[in-house]
């Protein structure tokens, strides 16, 4: 009989994608008023619960835990995970977390993930290829760095073998096997499944699963070490995008190709 996973995904709360983003601020900080859960931590989380459901899902002691770093909104990540089919969820919370840049992120998380594991080590730590707001794709080595734990990045495939994991990462011109001893860190990309949507069953289910809010405190950080004090990078500056130009209109009498390729060298394109 195989042993039970715990699989800890994390999910990210991002401004939605269908309307223009803003900084907003002094700090210039991404504005978070429109968000939704990132839709690159949906295949993060599509790989937990396959990876779970193999081996008899939730009711063979397997748990797929969702936890999310963000304000209070934040926790509708959470609750999207829940209703797509994670089986809990950890809302990590705190005013001091404002403006914290994917180094001070990294730092929280990895703390909220040692707390999750005082009593049971996670197995696996699964994210998105990147967020959608910040797209650095930074967090997920520094997590696994700052937890001691091997790291497999830009997962196409995932499969696991006992207490071993074996995932393949596809380059332009080939593809290569990476294997790494559970405990892991691994982040995959949207090419690795096609996320399932919540159905009404699932959406009624979530409504009866735990979602457990931490602060710093509760995980032993200080506010000092996150946040803009605890940030390696800022945006000192931003300007608003620039209003697209009519552009220039070239009408064919004959010569459009010519015109077309002096306009390219002229833009210094060729």
């Amino acid at each position: 009989m195989e042993e039970t996973l715990k699989i800890i995904v994390l999910v990210k709360h991002v401004p939605d994608a269908q309307f223009d983003r803003h900084l907003t601020g002094e700090d210039n900080t991404a504005d978070r008023s429109e968000s939704i859960l990132s839709e690159l931590d949906e295949y993060a989380l599509e790989a937990a619960l396959q990876l779970i459901e193999a081996r008899g899902g939730e009711a063979a002691g397997n748990k797929v835990i969702a936890l999310s770093m963000g304000p209070a909104a934040a926790v509708n990540a959470v609750k999207k995970s829940l209703q797509i089919g994670a089986t809990e969820g950890v809302h990590l919370s705190d005013e001091a977390l404002a403006g914290s840049d994917a180094a001070a992120t990294s730092l929280a998380l990895a703390a909220a993930i040692r707390h999750l594991g005082s009593d049971a080590p996670a197995d696996l730590i699964i994210t998105g290829m990147a967020s959608t707001d910040g797209e650095t794709s930074l967090v997920p080595a520094q997590l696994a760095e700052r937890l001691g734990l091997p790291q497999v990045t830009f997962a196409a495939s995932l499969e696991l073998d006992g207490g071993k994991l074996t995932a393949r990462r596809d380059g332009d011109t080939h593809a290569d096997t990476v294997e790494a001893e559970l405990p892991a860190v691994v982040s995959v990309t949207d090419q690795i499944n096609d996320p399932r949507y919540p159905n009404f069953k699932g959406i009624m289910a979530a409504k009866k699963k735990t979602i457990t809010t931490l602060s710093l405190a509760d995980i032993g950080v200080d506010a000092a070490q996150v946040g803009k004090s605890g940030s390696w990078t800022a945006v000192e500056t931003a300007e608003a995008r620039p209003p697209r130009t009519a552009g220039t209109i070239i009408t064919d009498e004959g010569d459009a190709g010519i015109q077309l390729v002096e306009f390219l060298a002229a833009q210094k394109l060729l």
